[in-house]
């Protein structure tokens, strides 16, 4: 009994010592680890001597920023080329030298004379300047003989509100030297009535910051179309037109994105009157790579509508046609009692660039009347030789010199009868 006893104590005892023994070398072994990686604290100042040369040399900031700080052999550290301009400052911080060759001490943030006389850039701070993006241009640059540029809101509230914001317009085409633009605000087809913003004295870039009201309901705003009218005030008060602007009032315009800015390119105001049947402008422009070609309707005036203009419905009806057959046909939305409806929709046709030659464009505008039924108001052909002469001709023509680029015109309607 006694031997067992024995046994046990001296397997404790055993037990015990090897469990010492192996704390002791992890011990060893974790010192040595740490030993490795440990280094020493980066030196608060330089040497007095290296930087009472240089002081007296004038060039202290050079000598911070080539000459790197000493560090003792023992510290198992290599400071990297990219961070070799760390330089040492009065709080026990460490601060970066500039390297960037165009920015001044003075420029950069903390960097005044009496706390910083080094002029250096803190780590930790944010220079404003590196997050100034570069002015976006391509909404400022106008094209070869623009009239000018407008900027403006829309929001149409549920209390049955259009809010229009007039913002600003850019490099008007003054008839002198000085321009006092103001700008006149209609809701059409109500041309009686309007809106007027304040006269900007001499200036072309004038800054409006303005804010109007127009009581529309829900029902008839989409069928509405904003008119801005820019004129120029001389000293005797007279109102001279500089351009206009029309912008339709859309489902897709009022949904979302209410508050967004648009800008819209000044116009000339056409002042041939109207013929007999009224007139069309529409742009026309073909794609050989994508073998597309592309019609815009933009709006209609001095249409003779057949009954009351406040019930009248117009719209325009764009035909494609090939060797007198029918290819494709597309359709505006009706605009409600207006004689001068504004579209400015957008439709493309299918067509290879061999079939221009036989190819034509019909766009017949027409007055919806009761039972789904249509009355044509007038007629445009377009195309290479069969039917068109004159300007719709010379508008083929053009639209085949400029590929990829809309070209734009006015056409006099004909009798829907008519070839």
């Amino acid at each position: 009994m006694e031997e067992q006893l024995a046994s046990v104590i001296g397997g404790i005892v055993g037990g015990l010592l090897l469990l010492l023994l192996l704390i002791g070398v992890s011990c060893c072994l974790w010192r040595r680890l740490c030993a490795t990686f440990a280094y020493e604290e980066l030196p608060e100042t330089l040497d007095s001597a290296t930087t009472t040369a240089s002081s007296r040399q004038g060039d202290r900031f050079c000598q911070y920023t080539r000459t790197p700080p000493s560090r003792p052999p023992s510290v198992p550290f290599v400071v990297p080329p990219s961070h070799q301009g760390w330089m040492p400052l009065h709080s026990g911080d460490w601060a970066l030298a500039p390297q960037h060759p165009y920015l001044a001490p003075e420029h950069l943030p903390y960097a005044s004379s009496a706390n910083n006389p080094a002029g250096t850039y803190v780590v930790g701070t944010i220079n404003p300047e590196l997050y100034n993006s570069p002015e976006d241009r391509s909404k400022t640059h106008l094209p070869d003989g623009c009239l000018g540029r407008l900027w403006f809101s829309v929001e149409y509230q549920e209390t049955e509100r259009l809010l229009v914001g007039l913002i600003k317009a850019q490099q008007l085409q003054a008839p002198s030297e000085t321009c006092s633009p103001l700008v006149k605000l209609h809701l059409l087809p109500d041309e009686r009535r309007f809106l007027q913003s304040k006269t900007k004295c001499k200036t072309c870039n004038p800054q409006f910051d303005e804010h109007f009201i127009f009581q529309v309901s829900s029902k008839s705003v989409t069928q509405r179309v904003l008119k801005f009218s820019v004129y120029h005030v001389d000293r005797q008060k007279k109102h001279q037109l500089l351009g206009q602007v029309l912008f339709p009032l859309k489902n897709e315009t009022l949904a979302r994105d209410c508050h967004r800015i648009i800008w819209r390119d000044l116009e000339a105001e056409t002042l041939e009157p109207p013929s007999e049947f009224g007139d069309l402008q529409f742009c026309l422009c073909y794609n050989d790579y994508l073998s597309r070609l592309t019609v815009v309707v933009l709006w209609a005036k001095g249409l003779q509508l057949q009954e009351d203009r406040s019930v009248a419905s117009v719209f325009v009806k764009v035909s494609l046609m090939n060797h007198n057959k029918f290819v494709k046909c597309k359709r505006t939305t009706a605009v409600l009692g207006s004689i001068n409806p504004v579209y400015n929709e957008t439709f493309s046709f299918k067509a290879n660039i061999n079939e221009l030659d036989t190819a034509s464009l019909s766009l017949m505008v027409l007055q919806s009347t009761e039972g789904d039924k249509s009355h044509p108001l007038g007629r445009v052909v377009v195309d290479p030789y069969m039917y068109a002469r004159g300007r719709e001709l010379e508008h083929w023509d053009e639209m085949l010199r400029k590929p990829k680029e809309l070209v734009k015109c006015w056409h006099a309607l004909c009798c829907p009868s008519e070839p």
